[in-house]
Order: structure tokens, then C-alpha cells, then sequence
């Protein structure tokens, strides 16, 4: 047993040194990792594939996931004053639910900025209520003064993609309903959003799909504007290298990152150049439905080089707006998450508030 645990830390650590070029100092994964269950259904099981730290499917069927199983209830919480709780998308609780997080408002007519906010997780693990998105998200509605909707949307593989997509654009239909004030039923956003203030963000995968809802968006969804979108590590990418990308020090998780896609989405006409994931082949990449777009990247992080190749590629699309990218130097993959209390942290916490409220 202790072997087996040895090996699993050995990977999750050599996974990290690759991609983010530093030592963990996550306890909270690590200790995920011993918490798993060192059983599996037969004697001889056969991998089917398997992208460390996230997913092992065997051909039997059977899925192991090893982070972001773990569930954080919605609370009060009297620190730092936002209130929180889980609601129902679809009839089916199956299917789509978020968690929304309410600020104290100063007066019961009070309307805060509306963050629509997708989680990471590379398709196939993690979710809105996991502890480590619930301190996130309530941290961040507490700074920055913000209603928030955090989407939780199935998981490949039982649910291959574009079904996070279609859930996605699902929940951002239902939330934006509730601007007319008759089409809603949930109180705290008929109360409380402020329609024209709209926002949608996301990190990693998550920040890859806020960007297909702002496409989506763009194409003309009538009654409701958005003000701005940011995309924390977002996860692009595409055939042909950019940046430092062939770095030998990269191999490992390059390859990872790629396997993310293609077993998350297996029926991708265009795989690594689909628009989906490669927004520089998208010829309706300047129908981006919002005028201002703040991306953040991590100088470790092998994605830092699609983060600054986004930008690149916004601006010559002839979309009408502003786009800023801020790499965080010496920083991990959504370090802000892995380990929100450190200075970097807190500056971009900071910063993503002032976004939220247009001061940037």
C-alpha cells in the first residue's frame, strides 16, 4: 500500500515540476492523493488512458478522478459577509446546477455587478462546489463586491464534449433571464443583479469556455449586455507551437494538455485547430460579445504562451475593444487558487475586483 501511495505522489509531483517548473507546496492536493482509494475492480485492470493528475479511465469502465472531489457545503459566512447557495438549472439535478454567492447588500434594494463564472478542471474533473472553487468564488464576491453564479456543468467522459459547452451556454441563458424580471424565479438575481453590468470569467478549461460564451454572446443574444470577461491560465491550444512551447522541460505536460482535449472531445472535426480550443482559427473571433477582456498568466505555467497568443490573435481579428494580459512571474499554473493567501495572490484578487467594477 504505502508503495502504491509513494508512486502516485511521485507522478503528482513529477507533473507538477513539468509544468509549472517549481516544487508543490499544495498540502491540500497532496493529501487528496493519499485519500484515495487504493482498490480497483479486478487483479489485472487495463488502462485505457490516462492523464495524470486529473483522470485514469480503464476499459472496463471504470473512471478514477484525483483532485477536486471533494464537496464544500454553501454557508453564511460571517467573515467575510457573502452568503451562499446551491440551485437547480435543469428539472434534472442530474444535469446542470450553480452555486451562487451574495455579498451583504447595504440596503435591501442593492444591486451588485452579475459574474457568470465557469470552474477548470480540464474537462473532466473538479466542480463548482469543491472547496477549493467555493473559497475562490467566496472571496472573491467578497472583494470585489459581486453577485456571482459559479456553473457546474457535466463532465467528460460520460458526458464528452461540447456537453460542457451546452450546459454552459444553458446556465448563462437561464442566469441572464432574470434581467427582465419576469422570466426568473430565482430571487437573489431578480433582487439583486445589475443587468448591465454583466460578467463572465473562468479559469483554465473554465476560462476556455467563458470565452465561447462570449462568442455565443456576440452572435446576438438580445436584452443584455456584457461588460468585460476575464480569463485566469486559460486553456488554449493549437497544431503549430507558439512562444517557448518545444521546450524539452514542457514534454511531459504539452503532452498531457493535448491528451486533455482529444479524450474529452473525440469527435472534434478539427482536433488541437478546432475554434473551440484554438480561437486563432476562428473566423468569428472578432464577434467577442463584450468590450473589455482582462487575461491573466503564470511565467511557469506551459499555457502562459496561448494566454499572450490569444491577445495577439483578439486584436488582429478586428474585434472593438481592450485586451490586457498580466503574467505573474515566477508563478504556477491558477497559482491564485492552489494557494490564495500569498502576496501574488492577493494582488490579482485586487485586481480582478477593480475589473468587476471598472476600475482597471
Amino acid at each position: 500500500m504505502y508503495l502504491v501511495i509513494r508512486a502516485q505522489m511521485d507522478l503528482f509531483l513529477h507533473f507538477n515540476n513539468a509544468m509549472f517548473g517549481c516544487k508543490c507546496n499544495n498540502v491540500f492536493l497532496l493529501v487528496s492523493i493519499l485519500l484515495l482509494p487504493q482498490t480497483t475492480p479486478s487483479p489485472n485492470p487495463t488502462i485505457l488512458y490516462d492523464i495524470y493528475p486529473f483522470i485514469r479511465v480503464y476499459t472496463n469502465g471504470t473512471i478514477q478522478r484525483f483532485i477536486g472531489q471533494d464537496f464544500s457545503p454553501p454557508n453564511d459566512d460571517p467573515l467575510s459577509a457573502v452568503r451562499s447557495k446551491d440551485i437547480q438549472i435543469s428539472p434534472n439535478p442530474n444535469l446542470i446546477s450553480a452555486r451562487l454567492y451574495l455579498p451583504r447588500p447595504p440596503h435591501p434594494s442593492h444591486r451588485f455587478p452579475l459574474l457568470i463564472y465557469f470552474h477548470g478542471g480540464g474537462f473532466f474533473t473538479e466542480s463548482a462546489f469543491s472547496n477549493t472553487y467555493h473559497t475562490h468564488l467566496t472571496s472573491l464576491a467578497s472583494k470585489s463586491k459581486v453577485l456571482a453564479v459559479s456553473v457546474n456543468y457535466r463532465l467528460a467522459p460520460e458526458h464528452p464534449l461540447p456537453t460542457a459547452y451546452q450546459d454552459a451556454w444553458r446556465a448563462l441563458k437561464w442566469s441572464l433571464r432574470h434581467a427582465a424580471g419576469i422570466n426568473g424565479t430565482e430571487p437573489w438575481l431578480t433582487r439583486h443583479a445589475d443587468f448591465n453590468r454583466v460578467y463572465l470569467g473562468g479559469d483554465s478549461v473554465g476560462a476556455n469556455i467563458a470565452h465561447r460564451m462570449s462568442l455565443l454572446i456576440g452572435e446576438g443574444y438580445s436584452g443584455v449586455r456584457v461588460a468585460g470577461m476575464f480569463l485566469n491560465c486559460p486553456y488554449f491550444l493549437g497544431s503549430r507551437a507558439v512562444g517557448n512551447e518545444l521546450a524539452s522541460e514542457y514534454s511531459y505536460v504539452a503532452e498531457q494538455m493535448k491528451k486533455l482535449w482529444r479524450y474529452a472531445y473525440p469527435n472534434s472535426t478539427g482536433g488541437l485547430d478546432d475554434p473551440l480550443v484554438n480561437p486563432g482559427m476562428d473566423r468569428g473571433l472578432r464577434g467577442v460579445g463584450c468590450g473589455k477582456v482582462l487575461v491573466y498568466v503564470a511565467g511557469n505555467d506551459w499555457l502562459k504562451y496561448r494566454g499572450w497568443y490569444y491577445k495577439g490573435a483578439l486584436s488582429r481579428s478586428g474585434w472593438v475593444g481592450e485586451i490586457k494580459v498580466v503574467e505573474v512571474g515566477g508563478e504556477s499554473h491558477v497559482f491564485n487558487l492552489i494557494n490564495p493567501r500569498t502576496p501574488k495572490a492577493l494582488a490579482m484578487l485586487t485586481a480582478l475586483a477593480n475589473f468587476l467594477n471598472a476600475r482597471w
